[in-house]
This record gives structure tokens, C-alpha cells and sequence, in this order.
């Protein structure tokens, strides 16, 4: 049931993203298409994450020292380009423009919006 509520969190976060960040589209008309959207992007988000991540910071380690972690927002702007790329493969509408203004700043949303959801959903274990 955890995993199905931070499948939801996600997608939410990534909606609001949509919302608020320019740059970042859900072209749809349809709501359920737009709902299964953002919960087949919210996976993908996912799998990107817990996969490439811990490569990425294993095999960049020195820079994450060096920039005193800086470096992981612009690692979370690739990843999130990366998930519009695969969703674009996929025949997905969801599309990020670009690196700097759109993507950076999306997935540092997504990443904060998830939190204070999560917060606020706590953890019943």
C-alpha cells in the first residue's frame, strides 16, 4: 500500500509541475488520460531514480564533495529530462523543453512537493 500512496504523491507532485513550472506540458484533453499519464510518468520517474541515482553519486562521488552537493540539482534536472525523453518514446503527452529553466527547476519542485506530501501523508509503519 506504501508503494501505490508514493506512486500518487508522485504523480501529484509532477501535476503541480506542470501547473506552476513553464516549460513542462501535459498536452491532454482528457482527464483520465491525463491521470494515467502522471502515474506512467510517476513510474518512470521512479525507475529512474532508484537506478541510475546511486550510480550516478557512486561514480561521481568527488564532485558531490567538491560542489558540496550542488551538483545533485543538476543531476535531478538530467534525470527528469531523461524521464520527458522516455515518456516522448513512450507516445506519452508530458514534455520538458529544456535543461536550465524547465527541468532543474521541475525536478527541484517535484523533489519538494513530494517531501511536504510525504510529510504530511507520515509513514503508518
Amino acid at each position: 500500500m506504501g508503494i501505490l500512496i508514493r506512486l500518487a504523491i508522485s504523480a501529484v507532485a509532477l501535476w503541480i509541475t506542470t501547473v506552476i513550472v513553464p516549460g513542462i506540458t501535459l498536452s491532454t484533453d482528457s482527464i483520465g488520460e491525463a491521470v494515467l499519464t502522471l502515474v506512467v510518468v510517476a513510474v518512470i520517474f521512479g525507475v529512474i531514480n532508484a537506478v541510475l541515482r546511486p550510480i550516478i553519486k557512486t561514480v561521481g562521488c568527488a564532485f558531490y564533495v567538491l560542489t558540496l552537493g550542488l551538483v545533485a540539482i543538476v543531476v535531478n534536472g538530467a534525470l527528469f529530462l531523461l524521464t520527458s525523453w522516455i515518456a516522448g518514446e513512450l507516445d506519452l503527452p508530458f514534455h520538458v523543453d529544456d535543461f536550465w529553466p524547465s527541468a532543474v527547476v521541475g525536478a527541484l519542485l517535484v523533489g519538494i512537493v513530494s517531501w511536504v506530501l510525504n510529510a504530511l501523508v507520515g509513514d503508518k509503519d
